[in-house]
């Protein structure tokens, strides 16, 4: 683990994972390796009520609902579909969900405008087709498939991303459970083994880029991850990958609670501008979701630490701005508003935090003006 830059879940928690297939009684649907009941608290941690001799850590943070409903169409013969705004945690879902369920979450197809109906169902080996022709051993299964014989659970990233050709090929295994290779004569069928779905996820923002048909929608259930509003939970999301980051870098280092909640207003603030903003030239470009928030949080900490200083409002400042100020001139514009019109009778009225992120944001917008 310690030599991959970013560990899978179910290498990650692969010590939880294991105690909890031993302690799990549940009915387990096809091959799945955990319970639903077990699945669900993966996810969402335990509590005293649960009554386990360990304490599992919460590692998606939002409604119990959700996800079990997420959990409840995987095991059904149905697709699961999680969409929303991007920075939500849909694809950190689908990996613990995949993780829980088949312990691996590793069998993905990331959706773009370069995905063919190769990259979901198979391709060739050039050279071993030239050398001995075609034949299952020079086939080469794309993650779906590898996880069609296998039983267990793919995903699909960034569905709506992809073509209408890419969509139309998960509509046939969506409904047929099995991919037909015609260059065979022999064993030219795949057919999908029990405990076999897909975890697709889709932007709520990219509507109108490839649009899902009808006949596919029909063959996924739809899980709206929303926006994560609550000020206690987001706190909670942002100590929690804020924690995993510090760990990562061997950093000891302990983020002030003023500066967090620093952070977390000024991120509602700018929301809420953009919700009350008229046209696109007064919102910022950024979906201004949680793991943006995180994002800032990183830039601040990893810039004190390496280029000295203790971290502080003025650097977060500058981190802010450096992440959100995607569009010139429009974009700091937005947040010039911002700092002259909130940031500073803040700063005069509360001093402390608000004074260092009033300076920060300052310099930062003049050096990017």
């Amino acid at each position: 683990m310690s030599e991959m830059l970013r560990a899978p879940a179910e290498v990650k928690y692969a010590d939880e994972l294991d105690w909890l297939e031993s302690v799990d009684d549940g009915p387990k649907p096809f091959s799945w390796r955990l319970s639903p009941k077990m699945v669900r608290l993966f996810v969402l941690g335990s509590v005293r009520a649960d009554g386990l001799d360990r304490v599992i850590p919460q590692k998606w943070f939002g409604e119990r609902s959700l996800v079990e409903r997420a959990v409840v169409t995987l095991a059904s013969d149905r697709g699961l579909l999680l969409i929303g705004d991007p920075g939500t945690g849909k694809s950190w879902l689908a990996e613990l969900l995949a993780a829980a369920i088949s312990r691996n979450s590793t069998l993905v197809v990331q959706g773009t405008a370069g995905t063919t109906e190769d990259h979901v169902k198979y391709s060739w080996n050039v050279s071993m087709v030239i050398a001995r022709g075609q034949s299952r051993a020079s086939m080469i299964p794309s993650p779906i498939m590898t996880a069609m014989e296998g039983g267990v659970i793919g995903r699909f990233e960034e569905l709506t991303r992809s073509t209408s050709d890419v969509q139309d090929a998960l509509i046939s295994i969506l409904s047929e459970k099995y991919v037909s290779i015609p260059e065979l004569d022999d064993d030219n069928i795949v057919f999908a083994k029990p405990g076999f779905s897909i975890i697709a996820t889709a932007n709520s923002r990219d509507r109108g880029v490839n649009d899902l048909s009808s006949a596919l929608k029909r063959r996924f259930n739809f899980v709206r991850i929303p926006m994560v509003t609550n000020r206690r939970s987001e706190a909670e999301i942002v100590r929690f990958r804020t924690a995993e980051l510090l760990r990562r870098h061997n950093i000891e280092l302990e983020v002030p609670p003023t500066l967090l909640d620093v952070l977390l207003q000024s991120f509602a603030d700018l929301r809420a501008a953009s919700a009350a903003a008229t046209g696109d030239d007064e919102r910022l470009e950024s979906a201004l979701s949680t793991a943006e928030q995180i994002g800032v949080l990183e830039d601040a900490i990893l810039h004190s630490t390496f280029f000295g200083g203790t971290l502080n409002a003025q650097t977060l400042a500058g981190a802010l701005v450096g992440s959100l100020a995607r569009r010139s001139p429009e974009d700091l514009a937005i947040l010039n508003k911002y700092w002259h019109g909130v940031v500073e009778p803040r700063s005069k009225d509360h001093g402390g935090e608000w004074s260092g992120f009033l300076e920060g944001g300052r310099q930062a917008i003049a050096t990017l003006s």
